[in-house]
């Protein structure tokens, strides 16, 4: 009865969040592409690239019209369509506002062929690597395949795919899938093959064409792990990306078998420190030093792999269940490596980003007032949602955790997950009650901020805990250190109201009193 009476008095302080929030992508309700074939043709005079676009669409009774997303030319950027086919036959299509409208017949599989070309503003990155070299380069989270490539520019609609690209003979050439088959043509050219057999979001869809030295890291399985970096500096690459071999190894032992056709760590020209391509991951162009120091990023890229591309977000606005996700599980690789001082250093670091971030942004993690993908990003999805995972691995257990987290994967492996989807994952396997867990660590924004004091008489130890913040009253476990000639106890109480104060026997004065010893609580220590 009082666990109840908690749960409703803490749901009833919090706005519950919607089914897809507030992402306004207008979705294909009654259509799913199956099967992306994406020829394209680069060259080495001009940015323009011609390209064609097989697509395979299963329909639902009653659909009509199917739309893809493809920024339409205007001035220099942008593609023109100059044709559309439906199972071979020209058809009908509108493209406008940034869409292709095509037709539909009504339950069952078409196949759908567009013919376009035009130069790319995103998504497609055209420019020289560091080193001077003429390079292109797949770039598209979070929505920037649709500078380039005709698709459904959303993570819930994935679908398998294949890369046939076309390009001057010297480059080398790597893509999202596994390597099919080289052919060189007559005039100068090439055309190489990639297929990946796992449906993939279009946001971790990449390609890569310019100079490579490529080396074979190891494998895991039968899973090959390959680096790609810039020949200037493939010395230096290849023992950088070296240790994505023992991350994936950790990986797969510890959530469930790697997803895609191959694991390839690549150099490039990217927005992003790293982006997490499936099965094809992008570095950026200084992550090459030769002094190895870049593990946590590969680590995290890594872990990707299976959270947020294999399980992905069904929504933009629940993005922590990818790059929360990424945060943990490089630190749970670092843990594993390195020790429990590291895992507590990289929280600690994380703790102070949260507590800096939430005094200029205060939201929530699943912010529901975010419509744009590009804002979608923050400290919040980040850090917080690493600290989220943390906290609940402390309150479930170790093996519990685990037991937990392999089951969430297996359940969405290649699939769409929505936050409510974990919490009941997660429930099922623990056997506990999550609701008020989750509610205010995702969906309330901030954290207990502690005031606190400590007295000891009678051998009594008085703990008093006062919540500063004043939009929501936090429930949590709270872990007390009692330091005494060196040695530390460690007591936990449970902390319900905005103001307690804890008696706990202790049998001397402490030398020293702290709260959460071993960094298990996000809170920010008011003093």
């Amino acid at each position: 009865m009082k666990r109840e009476f908690l749960l409703l008095a803490a749901i009833a302080l919090i706005q519950a969040p919607t089914v897809y929030s507030q992402d306004v992508y207008e979705r294909n309700e009654s259509a799913d592409v199956k099967h992306y074939v994406f020829n394209l043709s680069l060259n080495d005079t001009n940015n323009e690239i011609k390209g064609e676009a097989q697509i395979t669409v299963d329909f639902k009774a009653g659909a009509k019209n199917f739309s893809l997303d493809l920024i339409k030319k205007s001035n220099e950027f942008g593609m023109d369509v100059t044709g559309v086919f439906k199972n071979d036959q020209p058809v009908q299509y509108e493209h406008a506002n940034d869409k292709i409208v095509l037709p539909s017949d009504g339950p069952g599989t078409a196949s759908y062929s567009i013919q376009y070309q035009g130069i790319a503003e995103k998504g497609l990155v055209i420019d020289t690597t560091k080193f001077g070299r003429r390079s292109f380069f797949g770039d598209n989270w979070p929505n920037l395949a649709r500078h380039w490539l005709p698709c459904v520019d959303h993570p819930y609609d994935k679908a398998t795919l294949e890369f046939k690209i076309t390009a001057p003979s010297h480059y080398d050439v790597v893509a999202t899938g596994k390597k099919i088959n080289e052919d060189d043509l007559s005039d100068g050219y090439k055309m190489t093959h990639y297929h990946e057999p796992a449906p993939v979001a279009m946001k971790v869809v990449t390609i890569g064409v310019t100079r490579f030295a490529t080396k074979l890291l190891g494998s895991v399985g039968e899973i090959p792990v390959t680096a790609w970096v810039y020949p200037e500096n493939k010395d230096e690459g290849f023992s950088d990306y070296a240790v994505a071999v023992d991350v994936m190894q950790y990986f797969v032992e510890n959530i469930g078998p790697y997803p895609y056709a191959k694991l390839a760590n690549m150099q490039a020209k990217t927005q992003w420190g790293g982006l997490e391509n499936a099965g094809t991951i992008a570095y950026f162009e200084n992550s090459v030093t030769g002094e190895n120091k870049v593990e946590g990023l590969i680590a995290h890229e890594i872990a990707h792999q299976w959270f947020g591309n294999s399980a992905t977000e069904n929504s933009w606005n629940h993005v922590w269940l990818s790059e929360g996700f990424a945060t943990y599980f490089a630190i749970l690789y670092l843990e594993n490596a390195y020790g429990d001082l590291k895992r507590k250093e990289e929280l600690e670091k994380d703790r102070t980003q949260v507590i800096e971030y939430y005094k200029t942004t205060p939201s929530a993690v699943v912010d529901n007032s975010i419509k744009d993908p590009m804002k979608v990003l923050s400290t919040n999805t980040y850090q917080k949602g690493g600290w989220v995972l943390n906290m609940l691995r402390r309150r479930l257990g170790d093996e519990t955790f685990w037991k937990g987290i392999r089951q969430y994967y297996a359940t969405y492996e290649n699939s769409n997950a929505m936050t409510d989807d974990f919490r009941k994952a997660m429930e099922t396997a623990s056997g506990h009650d999550l609701e008020i867990f989750f509610q205010q660590w995702i969906h309330t924004k901030g954290y207990p901020e502690l005031l606190w004091n400590w007295k000891y008489e009678n051998k009594k130890l008085l703990v008093s805990v006062e919540q500063k913040q004043k939009h929501h009253t936090f429930i949590f476990p709270l872990e007390i250190g009692i330091k005494t000639n060196a040695a530390t106890q460690i007591q936990k109480v449970q902390v319900k109201n905005n103001s307690e104060t804890f008696e706990l026997s202790v049998e001397t004065r402490p030398d020293e009193v702290v709260l959460d010893p071993e960094a298990w609580l996000l809170f920010e220590e008011n003093k």
